[in-house]
């Protein structure tokens, strides 16, 4: 037999075992050195956050964001070559309540994420999806945008982040240091919200008429407290952990949504339709299966939050929909996945940019894409609500009141969050900060059509010639 082995190059059977062994860790190795350079070099490649910036990881608990957060902690310690550079913090927001957990159930899956995140050691904040009902009305409107001329080139930032670094290290022993958990809010994770705010948002759920509308709307809630979390927090960046898997479902997804003038933003690397706060997606190039590999190998833990409940399973939403027939087409055929992200990466964010606050939608702040609105058939079909007038109609004093109907959000949107708003239930189900962001631009378009309306005889004259 030990003859016949070393025919084969391989020897003893008693000496095969160990050399198995000893290959294992190496292509683990391997795969970790490729997973880590893809995830540096997608940052380097874009150069989009600076030395010293404020990072928000938004973390969900399943495997690709799990992977991010494990990437910028082994980015960030002493041992890296190669260090990060950037201020990182974590956020998780709790979605127990429109997921059909219990009481209990969140009380203990909280307390579970919240032992994850004071063992990674970057300062972190727990959120519930219920305060996204008490978001102010600032939230739909971008901020101040950092302009690129005032401020110092990449090359720049990142010397002057090494000198400063440099002195750090001459005055006590040490390297890039994790950020402290001290300014760590007391964790809330034994205190849920009043029950109050719990049934007013899954009223606001129950409210709406198809799954694909309730997925939309959880994705805007959740991304609206995210942003609300960075701007109070002092965060310039918000990192998802979408994969490129969750990509290309996503492209096609929104397509089908209407969203085709907006995939740009919406799926690619860089997402500053927010102004002061910028989306970026560093594992938009790893495939699920990548990620799940690199998640066994390593030992990164993960938890997997429920779908949200369908009152009728054999309709399920458009999302869960498109990623059925993607994934299905990815076992058949291996380059399903990537042929649609290649595809996106084709197109250009042009079409989603607006100029001014009259040309940008109200929910996803895009630009109107109401080109040929007479051919649109949706605004009939709305269900004209009853009117809610004022006496004396002051917008200030009653910020809510003068929506008379359904109808009258319609200008304020595009064409994929008409159909979206079309389902979302009455306007009293309507998250407050909306109908309070909604009234103030429809008062401020009245008042400037009657200012225009007011307009002495001579100026329209001017304005003619």
């Amino acid at each position: 037999m030990c003859e016949a082995a070393a025919a084969d190059g391989g020897g003893c059977g008693e000496l095969r075992a160990p050399a198995r062994r000893r290959r294992a860790p190496a292509r683990s190795g391997c795969f970790r050195q490729y997973f880590v350079h893809k995830f540096r070099a997608m940052l380097g490649k874009n150069r989009v956050i600076f030395p010293g910036e404020k990072v928000l990881l938004a973390l969900s608990g399943g495997p690709a964001s799990s992977a991010m957060v494990q990437q910028v902690q082994e980015g960030l310690s002493r041992e890296t070559a190669k260090r990060l550079r950037f201020v990182p913090g974590l956020i998780y927001v709790d979605e127990g309540s429109v997921r059909g957990q219990s009481p209990a159930q969140r009380e203990q899956s909280l307390a579970h994420m919240e032992t994850l995140l004071q063992e990674t050691g970057f300062p972190y904040h727990l959120a519930y999806l219920e305060q996204a009902l008490e978001l102010p009305a600032s939230i739909l409107r971008p901020g101040p945008e950092q302009s690129s001329e005032s401020g110092p080139s990449y090359k720049e930032a990142v010397d002057g982040f090494i000198q400063q670094q440099q002195w750090q290290e001459g005055d006590r022993d040490g390297g890039t240091s994790l950020p402290s958990t001290q300014d760590t809010p007391a964790g809330p994770s034994q205190r849920l919200p009043p029950a109050t705010l719990t049934q007013e948002l899954q009223r606001l759920f129950e409210a709406v008429e198809t799954p694909t509308a309730r997925e939309e709307l959880l994705q805007m809630l959740r991304l609206h407290l995210i942003l609300q979390t960075a701007r109070t927090r002092g965060y310039t960046k918000v990192m998802t952990g979408e994969s490129c898997t969750r990509v290309a479902i996503k492209l096609l997804t929104n397509l089908s949504l209407g969203r085709g003038a907006f995939l740009a933003v919406d799926t690619g690397f860089v997402d500053n339709r927010h102004g002061d706060v910028m989306v970026v997606r560093p594992m938009r190039e790893y495939t699920a299966k990548e990620i799940a590999f690199y998640n066994h190998f390593f030992h990164v833990p993960t938890v997997i939050a429920p779908p949200l409940p369908t009152k009728r399973r054999e309709k399920p939403s458009i999302h869960r929909l498109i990623e059925r027939f993607l994934m299905g087409l990815q076992e058949d055929f291996p380059s399903t996945i990537s042929t649609v992200y290649r595809t996106g990466e084709k197109l250009s964010p042009a079409p989603a940019i607006a100029s001014c606050e009259s040309e940008r939608c109200l929910l996803c702040l895009c630009a109107l894409d109401i080109a040929g609105e007479e051919e649109l058939a949706l605004e009939p079909t709305l269900i004209m609500d009853e009117p809610e007038f004022v006496e004396n109609g002051c917008c200030q004093d009653a910020p809510l009141a003068g929506t008379e109907s359904k109808a009258a959000f319609i200008p304020l949107l595009c064409y994929s969050c008409r159909l979206t708003f079309k389902e979302l239930g009455p306007l009293a189900t309507l998250p407050p900060y909306v109908r309070a962001e909604a009234q103030r631009r429809i008062c401020r378009t009245e008042e400037m059509k009657q200012q225009s309306q007011e307009a002495p005889p001579e100026d329209k004259e001017h304005s003619k010639n």
